[in-house]
């Protein structure tokens, strides 16, 4: 997918994502992005309607922060696009699993409505590549994003000149909770996110982690009357 750039504007800010939003400092989570997704519970997954596109669109604000600074975004999304397979329920039998989640690609999220406590800070974003979503059903339901090497990299310029590189060495997995629901929803709650920060004055070098909070409604866009639903 090609990178997205939203506008930029005095105080303006954006962040992960989707997943997935970024915060330019370390932080303590109460999860942390890893290598696999995190699941206690390998049972059997299916996800319906098999073969339907879907979207994930913010519902509410994605906030995160660096220091004394706090960021927010309005409006965020990722949806399907023409000739792409992304953004869709496996076709059956794919959207069952006997041992594991179901696992669909997903187009890089959007954003836009982003604000930023300090005044000054001018930011571009630039999001690519396919994203995935793990979906496993369990008590409860989980979910992980996972973000491509590199697939979210964001510039500020202004008070702060700094480059924030998502997911610098190796794609990240974010994990999730699942809720089934009108509309279902993908819930992240404190996740760290490994980055790298570069840059002069202001920019938090050592940051190795961000952190970040997000819930995405997942809507059905083949049937709008149809909702997206993990059960065993």
């Amino acid at each position: 997918m090609s990178p997205h750039t939203p506008r930029r504007g005095h105080a303006l800010a954006a962040g992960l994502a989707v997943t997935a939003a970024l915060a330019l400092a370390a932080g303590t989570g109460t999860g942390t992005a890893s290598a696999t997704p995190a699941t206690d519970d390998a049972g059997p997954t299916t996800v319906t309607p098999a073969g339907h596109a879907f979207t994930a669109t913010l519902n509410g604000e994605v906030s995160f922060r660096a220091g004394s600074l706090t960021v927010t975004c309005t409006a965020s999304s990722s949806a399907p696009s023409d000739g792409s397979g992304n953004n869709h329920v496996p076709a059956a039998p794919g959207n069952t699993n006997p041992a594991g989640p179901v696992v669909s690609k997903a187009n890089a999220p959007t954003y836009s409505g982003c604000s930023a406590s300090l005044p000054g800070v001018d930011i571009t974003i630039a999001t690519s590549g396919d994203w995935d979503i793990s979906m496993q059903h369990g008590t409860p339901s989980t979910a992980s994003l996972t973000a491509p090497a590199r697939g979210m990299v964001l510039k500020s310029s202004g008070l702060a000149s700094c480059t924030v590189t998502a997911a610098p060495d190796a794609p990240a997995v974010i994990p999730a909770a699942f809720t089934n629901g009108t509309p279902s929803q993908i819930t992240v709650t404190d996740v760290s996110v490994p980055v790298t920060v570069e840059g002069g004055f202001g920019c938090p070098t050592t940051a190795r982690t961000a952190v970040f909070n997000a819930t995405y409604d997942i809507t059905d866009v083949t049937d709008p009357n149809s909702q997206i639903v993990v059960s065993g």
